[in-house]
């Protein structure tokens, strides 16, 4: 079967769901090609809209919240329209027989070209954080995948039928599996700043991090290379990491995790067991990630102020009875979700075979 998996770069969450979506049908005997549809439908403009996303979710936050807020229940379903040209392109040259969608705008535009076309392709949208909100919501989709069973109550209640809503968990490589963590020895602090490589600045963080009894901290900088320079070899105790996409090794080996809660990075660290301390979220939908997993017992949250997070580090990372409690939380988690979901979904849309 021949898939297109459309995403776009506004994050990296978007991209890596994409990028397990196409691991998975790969391994399931399809072709699966991910095209960035804004890349390919505005190549101009592309590069722009991405610096300028990035910009507003790191010194906009505000603004961001204030839109998410006013167009909680508004689909939107126009949002995608200056896509139309390229993905009219795109399907003629690729001609799939689905289409699964990463990001909303995506959706927005393929359940646009269904209604205007017409055209039968059937259009699977994968939500990739935490959230019922209705910029995912759009008629023409055949299905979605969402992370958790609030999720499905949630976009039920906004009207889509129960049989369209299938609870996968956010879509994650198999390269996160549960690893064996050693605590009788010197404790492994994970600390992931996002794509952004979005960390404290403050010099006085780094060495109370350091200075922690019986700690090694790695921390991933991302595409922060002035952080990267600046912490390099700096401390005995921290090893600085530039971007990597070698994150699952860096899981594998931690006993705790201090990150933002984006979609994405919450349900690779349940495929790894690995317990999350959560910056306090600012954006809407981290905040509806973070409560999904502090609900679930997966996760504590640590304030941004340097302090009370350090406070928050020392009270997790040295508790083993809440660390374990968190692994159990993910193991069960874990356990009630399907990797072979999408598949499954996408050879039921195909007239394949029904999902289980």
């Amino acid at each position: 079967m021949n898939i297109v998996i459309l995403t776009g770069k506004f994050g990296m969450g978007h991209l890596s769901a994409a990028s397990a979506l196409r691991e998975q049908l790969v391994q399931d005997g399809h072709r699966a090609d991910i095209i960035d549809l804004f890349e390919y439908a505005l190549p101009d403009r592309a590069p722009a809209m991405y610096w300028w996303f990035n910009v507003l979710v790191t010194y906009g936050g505000v603004f961001y919240n204030i839109y998410h807020d006013l167009t909680a229940n508004d689909p939107g379903d126009g949002r995608g329209d200056i896509l139309l040209g390229g993905l009219d392109r795109l399907l003629d040259e690729y001609r799939p027989d689905v289409v699964v969608s990463t990001h909303p705008i995506c959706s927005a535009a393929m359940a646009r070209y269904k209604e205007d076309g017409p055209s039968d392709i059937p259009l699977v949208t994968c939500v990739t954080d935490v959230t019922c909100h209705s910029e995912w919501l759009h008629p023409g989709t055949d299905c979605y995948l969402v992370a958790e069973e609030s999720v499905r109550q949630g976009l039920v209640a906004k009207g889509v039928e129960p049989e369209a809503v299938v609870v996968s968990g956010i879509p994650v490589s198999g390269r996160f599996r549960p690893a064996r963590r050693d605590r009788s020895r010197r404790r492994e602090l994970l600390i992931m700043g996002g794509g952004l490589g979005l960390m404290p600045r403050r010099d006085s963080f780094y060495q109370a991090l350091n200075a922690l009894p019986n700690v090694h901290v790695t921390i991933l900088t991302g595409r922060n290379d002035r952080l990267f320079q600046r912490l390099d070899g700096k401390y005995e105790n921290i090893e600085a990491v530039p971007f990597t996409t070698e994150v699952e090794k860096y899981m594998a080996r931690a006993n705790l995790m201090l990150s933002k809660p984006g979609g994405i990075t919450c349900f690779e660290a349940i495929a790894a067991r690995l317990p999350i301390l959560a910056w306090q979220p600012f954006l809407k939908q981290e905040q509806e990630n973070a409560g999904f997993l502090v609900r679930r017992g997966m996760a504590r949250i640590a304030a941004k102020e340097e302090s009370a997070c350090l406070a928050a580090i020392r009270d997790t990372i040295y508790d083993d009875q809440a660390l374990s409690a968190m692994e159990r939380a993910m193991d069960a988690m874990a356990n009630h979700l399907s990797r072979t979901a999408a598949c499954a979904v996408v050879r039921a849309l195909a007239g394949e075979e029904v999902p289980a």
